[in-house]
């Protein structure tokens, strides 16, 4: 049985994970850096998940705290990264150089920031819980979709307040008529964006578990190819234009090329 890759060091536990966050999250706001926005979205939706674990509302709690752990790993990873003059992937270099930007608006730095953790750091962390033998047990990823799917349902209930949120951040002007015009569709946006991603998020996890099969230099490579799409898809979202057009327009995922 191929084993999945070993979870990057970091908290042990999702209260611990929601500590790191919040540490962070205060030194990105004394710094005016522009992380804080995408930060703040994710740490307030990690506690939305937080609080759901506790409530029973998971299939497989266990696993759910895992993978949610797993996930949050390589983001923070890539934070560390940045912050230490370091590389990180070719879609968290294009998001991270981004907040530079004090012109970028708020929900910009969000949907990059959503963007390049979904599309390139969430396949991998579902490969990275998800062992090859368990890809091709149909009932079992039946139950890690249907938990994956309850986490987008918890973020999609917050769409409205962080909405309100980034509004509070924004300075005069920043929204445009049309961003206003897209505010009531958001959360149905936001469900449809979300499920688009979901299920081509799965799609590259299974590529990537076929190649992990195939060895280290299979893996990399469809790692490499998936890297460079999400950059790209990151990049073509920092241009200049109206990001939630481009987003009905051209959807929110990526696909690996079967």
């Amino acid at each position: 049985m191929t084993e999945p890759p070993p979870a990057a060091a970091g908290p042990a536990t999702i209260d611990e994970l929601i500590t790191v966050m919040a540490d962070t999250q205060a030194r990105l706001d004394a710094a005016r850096d522009g992380r804080r926005h995408w930060h703040g979205v994710y740490r307030r939706g990690t506690i939305a998940v937080r609080d759901e674990i506790r409530r029973g509302g998971f299939g497989d709690s266990e696993w759910l705290e895992r993978w949610d752990l797993y996930f949050a790993g390589i983001y923070l990873e890539a934070m560390r990264r940045w912050d230490a003059d370091q590389a990180p992937s070719g879609p968290w270099q294009v998001a991270f150089a981004a907040a530079c930007d004090p012109g970028l608006p708020p929900l910009r730095h969000v949907l990059l920031g959503l963007n390049a953790h979904v599309n390139y750091d969430l396949p991998q962390a579902l490969i990275g819980v998800i062992t090859d033998d368990e890809f091709a047990d149909d009932e079992l990823m039946r139950r890690r979709y249907a938990d994956h799917k309850h986490v987008d349902d918890v973020l999609v209930v917050r769409v409205a307040s962080e909405d309100r949120e980034l509004a509070t951040a924004e300075r005069h002007g920043q929204r445009s008529a049309l961003d206003r015009l897209l505010v009531p569709l958001n959360r149905a946006g936001s469900r449809r964006f979300l499920k688009e991603a979901r299920a081509k998020v799965y799609d590259n996890a299974r590529l990537l578990s076929q190649a992990r099969q195939q060895g280290p230099d299979a893996l990399a490579a469809r790692l490499a190819e998936l890297e460079n799409l999400c950059r790209a898809r990151v990049a073509d979202l920092r241009a200049p234009g109206q990001v939630l057009l481009k987003l009905t327009r051209h959807g929110f995922g990526v696909t690996l090329r079967p």
